[in-house]
């Protein structure tokens, strides 16, 4: 399960899921090594033991703070390295992108629950137990403290909807590829 946590994460970055990828990757973009510890440190076998002190060091090298507890679905983007910081109640759906200085936090209660194919634009607030729909774009420097429908791209201080036009339209390289994409 792990291993194809990291495949479908990799994918999101580079469309392939061979080594040459992965290690181009894994030495040259530091949001996707970090994925690759945190993966390893909610890994429910022995690989936990093995990754967290690894995972620990990559999170205060990264900036980036992410639980391993945090439920993530498949093909997490962390775009440009962080830093962001992600609080361990949120839940995260398949193919989201994250970007720099993006703050995702709760002090009452859970934090924001993500849908798959959600795209968080750079220096980003979700506060609260907020629900950001599938296909959701979210525009940079928005605060979002209500919640955000499906197929809707929402920005502003306070985030409002502004339409339902090329919804997930930044979401590149989804996981499962599709039957064109093995090509």
């Amino acid at each position: 399960m792990v291993i194809q946590l990291i495949k479908s994460d990799l994918y999101r970055y580079s469309g392939r899921t061979d080594w040459r990828a992965f290690l181009r990757h894994y030495l040259c973009n530091r949001g996707f090594r970090f994925t690759c510890w945190l993966r390893l440190a909610s890994a429910t076998s022995t690989w936990r033991k093995l990754a967290y002190p690894m995972y620990v060091w990559q999170k205060h090298r990264s900036g980036i703070i992410i639980s391993p507890r945090t439920p993530i679905g498949y093909g997490l983007y962390i775009g440009h390295g962080g830093p962001l910081i992600i609080n361990s109640s949120a839940r995260l759906g398949e193919n989201v992108n994250l970007s720099p200085y993006t703050v995702i936090g709760a002090n009452n209660g859970p934090a924001a629950r993500i849908g798959n194919n959600v795209y968080i634009g750079p220096n980003c607030n979700l506060i609260e137990n907020v629900y950001i729909g599938d296909n959701a774009t979210i525009g940079a420097g928005s605060v979002v403290t209500k919640n955000i429908p499906a197929n809707a791209t929402a920005a502003g201080n306070y985030a409002k909807v502004l339409n339902y036009h090329h919804p997930a339209q930044f979401i590149h390289n989804r996981w499962p590829p599709m039957a064109a994409d093995k090509t």
